[in-house]
């Protein structure tokens, strides 16, 4: 009985042995090993989605292409670096394979390692003791429990969820035992940032995998980011500086030109701060640099015009430097400045196959082109050729007021005092009262004075001091106060806030509301305030979020770096606004002692007159009256101008004087009227 118990426990054990041991039954060739379900996976990749574009119509890195590393949250991360961020489009779906219930132990490290989808039975065990064959207790993945965790983060990303999918990588992030996994994790949130629309906020977190150096995997996908981060913020000089800092590595074919024209950006805006505190030679190097990239961007990309009006703008800082008409005239540099501007003109021409986006920016850079051939003209007295140049400029677009009042210092040199009277009731009407042309009044008096118009003249220059001497009072004040470069911007951004929220303003609101418009016409402070502005915005959108969101250590800590870059743009602006109202007080005080000179002469001019009558025994006459004509060509309409404006007529006046010097030629000069 004994012997036969023995039987048949031996029996019952080898039965027992069959039914548990089916691994060596199946071959390692016929394993779901990673290798394989790439494989597999890879014919399952469903298709991309079309998402929205970046502004200048370039879709992020992981929409336009899919990589095997992200095509599902199981998926095995490639072993080195991709030029193409390996992410699956947003919102795809993709779920993760069910895995292979079973694997060899043999393979389980390597699984691990890899990240492969085989059965992870390498964990601890009592000696002699089966694994425990229970789904809940073994990663049934094969990948380990830290490394689920940030495959549950890209799930979140890949269904939209984006939110939860930067709060679960950060978590990975803040775990010092995680380290291997941390660079994935940023990524995972910087992308995630992104999606949210706080771009400021993705682009502190793309900048810490870049300061970990290129031998990490996301380095140059990373470097990618930049260009569609910069495209989506209203100041691309925000990440200038992040850009110029990895000059030196290769950037992907796709983003080359880009990348030279960011960088050419770069250093003309470098070039441009160190002319102003007088380090000449450094400046050079600058500006030089901006040539060498611009020659290394093709004529036919798309980002050649601007490149090549930095280059113009370069040799014109080249060929105006220390120099007089005649010598800028003959200088090689000016030439080159006015050639490279034609180009621009040229291949900003309206026509051919763009989007509206590209029609934008076309004719924006067409304009700029445009006045900076003028200008180039006027500091070459080349003046009519100036004046042709300043007419190019389309009404109502952004360059129109300048090119109207720099225009009417033109047509004054060349004696066409009417067109540049018509030019100056444009720009006092009502429709543009806030904006800043002091120097328009000094014109309108002079021009009065060279007609012997003095009692007109007088009464211009009583109005130009009594609206801008508290102005340059007020000017005078800011600039002498010892104060923190932070401080100045802060003055202005509170004439900004009364302004968004309608507040009741003083008269010294209203003057240093001048000197906002006035300090906002520095074109570099115009769009570091933008940046400012759109920071405090971001920083805001925080409080819309979901509350557990709003409320996460992620954002406790993404709102004190918006902080901190925050408080480096004001002191930017500070600094920049310090210059500029140093610069505009300079001017100011120049225009006022101009204005004191024409009254003086005025003054003496009427002195001589009424001694030439005195000595005469009565009247002499100092002006004579203008024979005129109403006759005006075909497409006009002669209409007399009597105080009012009309929308449709800014821009068209002709101002006809009625009366001017007694020794002028007075041949169809009248009454004192406009025209359209």
């Amino acid at each position: 009985m004994i012997r036969s118990l023995r039987l048949l426990r031996f029996a019952l054990l080898g039965l027992a042995l069959t039914w548990a041991m089916p691994a060596p039954a199946q071959s390692f060739e016929g394993l779901d090993l990673p290798g394989s379900s790439k494989k597999k996976k890879k014919k399952a990749t469903p298709k991309k989605k079309k998402t929205a574009k970046g502004k200048k119509g370039t879709p992020p890195p992981e929409e336009e292409e899919e990589t095997p590393a992200e095509s599902s949250p199981l998926a095995t991360p490639p072993a080195a670096p991709t030029t193409t961020p390996p992410a699956a489009p947003a919102g795809s779906g993709t779920e993760a394979p069910t895995p292979s219930p079973a694997a060899p132990p043999a393979a389980a490290p390597a699984a691990e390692e890899q990240g492969g989808l085989g059965l992870d039975l390498s964990g601890d065990t009592n000696k002699g003791t089966a694994p425990t064959m229970s789904f809940d207790a073994v990663d049934v993945s094969g990948k380990t429990a830290d490394r689920q965790r940030l495959d549950v983060a890209i799930s979140f990303f890949k269904n939209d969820e984006y939110e939860q999918s930067s709060m679960v990588a950060y978590e990975i992030i803040k775990d010092p035992k995680l380290a291997a996994l941390h660079t994935e994790a940023r990524y995972v949130v910087a992308k995630a940032l992104y999606r949210m629309g706080l771009y400021h906020s993705s682009l502190g977190e793309f900048s810490k995998i870049l300061a970990e150096g290129p031998q990490t995997k996301y380095f140059k996908t990373s470097l990618e980011w930049l260009f569609f981060i910069s495209r989506k913020t209203k100041n691309e000089t925000v990440i200038l500086d992040e850009i110029a800092r990895y000059a030196n590595y290769e950037f992907p074919e796709k983003f080359r030109n880009e990348f030279r024209y960011l960088l050419a950006r770069y250093h003309f805006v470098r070039g441009r701060a160190l002319d102003q505190v007088g380090q000449v030679d450094a400046a050079d190097k600058s500006f030089e640099e901006v040539k060498r990239l611009t020659l290394q961007i093709p004529r036919t990309d798309i980002f050649y015009p601007r490149a090549k009006y930095l280059e113009g703008l370069s040799y014109f800082r080249n060929g105006s430097k220390n120099k007089t008409a005649d010598q800028r005239r003959g200088d090689t540099s000016m030439v080159a400045s006015i050639e490279a501007m034609k180009e621009v003109v040229r291949l900003t021409r309206p026509g051919g196959v763009k989007t509206a986006e590209q029609v934008q920016l076309d004719q924006s850079l067409r304009e700029l082109a445009f006045m900076q051939l003028a200008r180039t003209h006027y500091g070459m007295q080349q003046n009519r050729y100036a004046i042709f140049y300043f007419n190019k400029i389309e009404r109502g677009t952004n360059q129109w007021l300048e090119s109207m009042f720099e225009g009417s210092w033109a047509n004054y040199r060349v004696g066409q005092y009417e067109q540049a009277l018509g030019n100056l009731i444009t720009l006092s009407s009502p429709f543009f009262r806030e904006e800043y042309f002091p120097e328009a009044l000094i014109l309108k008096a002079v021009i009065y004075y060279e007609n012997c118009r003095y009692r007109e003249s007088s009464l211009i220059l009583q109005d130009f001091e009594r609206t801008y001497l508290p102005v340059h009072e007020q000017l005078e004040l800011l600039v002498k106060k010892e104060m923190d470069a932070s401080e100045y911007y802060s003055v202005l951004a509170e004439v900004q806030k009364k302004n968004k929220e309608g507040q009741a303003k003083n008269g010294t609101d209203i003057i240093l509301e001048r000197i906002l418009r006035l300090a906002l016409t520095d074109q570099d402070l115009k769009k570091t305030n933008d940046s400012i502005l759109e920071l405090e915005s971001e920083m805001d959108a925080f409080a819309e979020k979901g509350d557990t969101f709003k409320y996460s250590e992620l954002t406790k800590e993404l709102l004190e770096g918006l902080k901190v870059q925050r408080t480096g743009l004001i002191e930017k602006a500070g600094i920049m606004s310090k210059g500029k109202l140093e610069t505009e007080l300079l001017a100011l005080k120049q225009l006022l002692a101009n204005g004191l000179r024409i009254k003086f002469e005025t003054t003496t001019k009427e002195k001589e007159f009424l001694e030439e009558q005195l000595k005469a025994g009565g009247r002499t006459a100092i002006v004579k009256k203008y024979r005129y004509s109403v006759a005006v060509a075909d497409d006009q309409l002669y209409w007399p101008y009597e105080g009012e404006y009309w929308r449709d007529e800014l821009g068209t006046y002709q101002y006809t004087l009625t009366k001017g010097c007694i020794e002028r030629d007075s041949a169809n000069r009248n009454v004192e009227t406009a025209s359209e």
